[in-house]
């Protein structure tokens, strides 16, 4: 079977929703439990279905992995193997997380390229070359990343992009090696200090956390930890640029709305009113939003996670937007899709232009990765009439109870099965 949504336009969306653990965070929590020996148990995990595919990636390396409701519990033996199943890691990028513990405690890992969603290129240069500089050898054989070493040292590291997910390899594998590690031009993404503050409580030593510079201080050995999951942001900005969309009054809870600074600023500027709270925040918009200019960067920019959402929308806001692509460049494919709704959109390079229109009108689309599919929604609850958003496995992959909580905020949503 396969599932698609039929999206009816119109509704208002009020009331309140709740976040889970972040997906950018959990994966790589799960894959740092590879580090020692014994029971790690991760809670607040979302139900995602990421969530499961990471659990097959490490009980093909010998773990035992259950997940109990929003509790993970990962078992790791004395010897983990160290070859990731190929068939498991290309279903999604976030696998290539484990490549960095495996050569911390395997001192050799075998990893497929991974899959995932079509965004762009991201290649693994810079992971590699963080594991050389601390003494691993690292190639591409065969559509797999072979990295193996003999001893692994500190080293200086400068990163040419804060890429996260060369930021967490290079991390994941300099707590265990001898030596001081600086990782400089590091991620800053509230995910990383996730994964810095559970291998802190393992008994790893870093320091420079939240910054640009990482300095790590290699231990012999760590601890099993029990470990919450941050709050997803990405999520809690899902829900309320759809409340802005919909001239909605949307409260979020479960997420420090400090790592949404400059989402949220957005949206104050296209008019809504926004206030905060511990432990979420309130967005209100009382009129057609105005037109905001976005363009994507590293934490504490713009997240490129967040870009389709922001095109829709900048769809249906009252004037022209231009939005800018900073990270990966094939995100705008998504734009084709929403000018079979009606979208004013045009491309050019890393340059999106998209002018206002009231409302779009309803089509059927297809989604090509987890944050397009949230944005093609959006896009149906301000059309005329009822969207259907085709591969929504990849919004399942990304957002827990999706449809459920549309409902709970009052849009018409509904989940359709065919035969595939």
């Amino acid at each position: 079977m396969t599932d698609r949504f039929l999206v009816a336009g119109g509704a208002r969306l009020v009331g309140e929703v709740g976040v889970g653990g972040a997906k950018n965070s959990v994966l790589k929590l799960m894959a740092a439990a590879l580090l020692v020996e014994g029971t790690t148990t991760i809670t607040n995990a979302p139900d995602i279905l990421d969530v499961p595919l990471m659990a097959d990636v490490l009980r093909g390396l010998g773990c035992e992995v259950e997940i109990a409701g929003d509790v993970v519990r990962i078992t790791v033996p004395a010897e983990p193997k160290h070859q990731a199943d190929f068939a498991a890691v290309r279903q999604f990028r976030a696998s290539v997380c484990v490549l960095g513990p495996l050569v911390a405690r395997c001192r050799r890992a075998v990893v497929a390229l991974p899959g995932g969603d079509a965004i762009g290129s991201r290649p693994l240069d810079m992971h590699q070359a963080g594991l050389r500089l601390l003494g691993a050898h690292s190639e591409i054989q065969h559509g797999c990343v072979v990295a193996e070493a003999t001893t692994l040292h500190g080293a200086n590291i400068r990163l040419a992009f804060p890429s996260v997910g060369a930021t967490e390899n290079i991390l994941m594998a300099a707590v265990l090696a001898d030596g001081v590690t600086v990782i400089d031009n590091a991620a800053r993404e509230p995910e990383i200090m996730d994964l810095c503050s559970m291998l802190a409580s393992m008994g790893a030593q870093i320091a420079g956390v939240g910054t640009s510079t990482l300095t790590v201080q290699g231990v012999r050995r760590l601890t099993p930890t029990v470990h919450r999951v941050i709050g997803d942001r990405i999520v809690a900005a899902t829900w309320a640029i759809c409340g802005v969309a919909t001239c909605g009054d949307v409260t979020v809870k479960g997420v420090d709305y400090r790592h949404l600074g400059v989402v949220l600023d957005k949206l104050r500027a296209a008019g809504s009113e926004v206030t905060t709270a511990p432990d979420g925040f309130r967005v209100v918009q009382r009129q057609r939003p105005t037109a905001v200019n976005f363009a994507t960067l590293p934490y504490p920019g713009f997240p490129t996670d967040l870009q389709p959402l922001a095109i829709g929308l900048a769809s249906i806001a009252n004037g022209s937007t231009m939005i800018t692509e900073n990270v990966f460049e094939a995100r705008f494919r998504f734009v084709e899709e929403m000018m079979r709704l009606g979208a004013d959109a045009r491309t050019d390079g890393h340059h999106a232009v998209v002018r206002g229109v009231p409302r779009l009108s309803s089509a059927p689309v297809w989604s090509s990765d987890i944050r397009a599919g949230a944005g093609l929604v959006l896009a149906g609850l301000v059309a005329d009439g009822i969207t259907e958003v085709h591969d929504v496995y990849h919004i399942d992959r990304g957002y827990p109870q999706f449809v459920e909580n549309m409902q709970r905020l009052g849009a018409d949503v509904r989940r359709v099965s065919d035969p595939d």
